[in-house]
């Protein structure tokens, strides 16, 4: 049958096997415009404040084109909602979500079942009933590339009305306190580097230290140091190498000082 809302299953560095899941248009709307994107930039009538919200709702046939494709893939990890921009942008994210678990749940798996995962820029996330949206998913991947203001604007340039560095660090606290405990949070940190001499890039000194002070006080589950894998948005941006992601996962380590906070390179 026609695919409306899925993509994959594909190989993700992260996640493993993973079926992705769409709940936004066919173009991609988004409360950042970053300078890594891998799907492109964000078209100017497409930079929306965290406050917009669609409505967009799952057809009859979302139910039947999970079970068309989770049929054939007995061995899937993860069902990854996030695409086209940012997932919690949508009221009814939440009725695709409890489709998917009952298809899920329906369904005979020879390991363990595909958890649900959501991918979230984290600009939504100081509104109270955004969170209760989102830890209602078993995995959230949060973006954090930058924690200080100057960096965060010049890595994410966010729609002016998205809260500042500081309110965000803050709703990825109270989005980790308010999470079930089976669920688990995930802190993504995407550091590049820069061809232009103009334009510093997020790897510098400081803003990885901020980075790890600021992870220090969300105490996220896992924190995961990647870097750029696809063209990204702007051309001058390039990825970091593998040296200077263990440099990274050293300082994080060392300042966070939690055996229990697992850290991945990827």
């Amino acid at each position: 049958m026609p695919r409306e809302f899925t993509y994959g299953p594909f190989q993700s560095r992260r996640l493993g096997l993973s079926l992705g899941v769409n709940v936004l248009a066919n173009y991609k709307l988004c409360t950042y415009n970053c300078v890594y994107c891998e799907i492109g930039l964000t078209k100017k009538e497409n930079l929306v404040s965290p406050n917009y919200n669609i409505k967009l709702q799952p057809s009859p046939n979302f139910r039947k084109e999970l079970k068309s494709i989770l049929y054939y893939f007995p061995h899937l990890n993860s069902i990854t909602f996030g695409y086209n921009g940012e997932p919690s942008l949508n009221e009814n994210l939440l009725d695709f979500l409890k489709i998917a678990e009952d298809v899920r749940n329906e369904l005979n798996w020879p390991n363990e079942k595909p958890i649900l995962t959501l991918f979230t820029n984290s600009s939504t996330l100081h509104i109270d009933k955004i969170r209760k949206r989102v830890n209602q998913f078993e995995l959230v991947l949060a973006k954090l590339d930058a924690a200080n203001d100057v960096d965060f604007k010049r890595t994410n340039r966010p729609h002016h009305d998205t809260p500042n560095i500081e309110m965000i660090i803050e709703s990825l606290i109270k989005l980790k306190q308010e999470m079930p405990k089976a669920h688990k949070l995930a802190i993504q940190c995407l550091i590049y580097n820069s061809y232009n001499k103009d334009f510093f890039p997020n790897s510098t000194a400081r803003n990885i230290l901020d980075l790890a002070n600021a992870l220090k006080r969300i105490k996220p589950h896992i924190i995961q140091i990647y870097s750029t894998a696809r063209i990204p948005a702007e051309y001058f941006v390039y990825a970091i190498d593998d040296e200077k992601k263990r440099e990274i996962s050293a300082i994080f380590e060392e300042t966070i000082g939690d055996e229990k906070i697992e850290i991945n390179i990827y």
